[in-house]
């Protein structure tokens, strides 16, 4: 089940992004393929980049510093009534302001992010620690590792060595899809279209994180399911509060009523997007985040189409290696 368990962080204000995808060559990597990843390769230092992730992108984030330790009572008191006397301090009103000023006077710290196929176990682990961690702020259970009887991807996103995001992403075959439990129907009609299904879930984003680590995550699925599988459709379970949000923020349309899902003890409703529109969509925002305000959706987010091409052969790498 998708969930939109992501907080905003109220000790950093994002300043900018700048998305950028990874390069390197190896020795059996042809030529054609050295020009896609090398084509707009980053120019930071190398140390900032991890050859092994799929993508990475820099947020620059202004620091807001943390309040200052409570002063003993008698210094309040002298710093509250005895005004600017000599030996008193600053009024509390003045320190305060001190401490705002610092704020922004601070200058942006540079944050590098990784998105990365989870094909360790390691990186397994670190995903499904993150996932207990946000659904049990959000009280809901989570779905068991086999709920996705077929084939599955899962995608984490790193920084510093952290995973600050996740999602699955499930592919439809003979074992059916996690939805079949609760949607079959809607979801055989699409079916019987010759629609080829996909559904994320198992999404985690950690606190305080930039919109860029969810877009990305969404960003690479994408890549893998539509443009490397040819999987024509999203299919998500969501809880019905977060209905709007996928409706606004990434065109979702709702086909199926609520009912509830036994896999995490909280209602559902099934949503679907076909990935030619989120395509379309992708290619008018795509790398623009100036747009966020006009598109009021994700999109402007989203890695610029310029940046598929690293990404999509870095994938194609890892699809050669299975």
């Amino acid at each position: 089940m998708m969930q939109a368990v992501m907080t905003p962080d109220v000790s950093t204000s994002e300043f900018s992004t700048n998305a950028l995808t990874n390069a390197s060559t190896n020795a059996s990597t042809n030529a054609s393929t050295n020009a896609a990843l090398t084509a707009g390769a980053p120019t930071d230092p190398p140390t900032a980049y991890d050859h092994g992730a799929l993508a990475s992108f820099t947020i620059d984030k202004r620091i807001v510093h943390a309040p200052a330790p409570a002063a003993p009572v008698a210094d309040f008191r002298r710093a509250l009534y005895a005004g600017t006397a000599a030996g008193a301090g600053p009024r509390c009103d003045d320190a305060d302001r001190m401490r705002r000023h610092d704020s922004r006077s601070a200058p942006p710290t540079p944050e590098v992010f990784h998105i990365r196929l989870a094909d360790s176990s390691d990186h397994q682990l670190a995903a499904g620690l993150l996932i207990r961690k946000r659904y049990a702020w959000r009280g809901y259970g989570v779905e068991a590792e086999g709920s996705c009887a077929g084939e599955r991807i899962t995608l984490l996103a790193e920084c510093r060595g952290v995973a600050v995001g996740t999602m699955g992403l499930c592919l439809d075959g003979a074992a059916g899809l996690p939805a079949d439990d609760n949607f079959k129907a809607q979801l055989d009609v699409l079916r019987g279209q010759g629609r080829r299904l996909c559904e994320p879930s198992r999404l985690a984003i950690d606190v305080g994180m930039s919109k860029r680590v969810f877009a990305s995550l969404i960003h690479v699925s994408y890549l893998y399911a539509h443009v490397l599988r040819d999987f024509s459709d999203y299919v998500i379970e969501v809880n019905p509060r977060h209905v709007a949000f996928y409706q606004h923020m990434l065109g979702f349309e709702r086909v199926g009523p609520v009912r509830p899902c036994a896999r995490v003890g909280a209602p559902a409703v099934l949503l679907r997007l076909p990935l030619s529109d989120m395509g379309e969509r992708i290619r008018a925002c795509g790398g623009r985040p100036e747009l966020q305000v006009e598109a009021r959706s994700f999109y402007p987010f989203f890695f610029s189409t310029a940046d598929e091409a690293g990404i999509l052969s870095r994938l194609l790498a890892h699809r050669c290696q299975e």
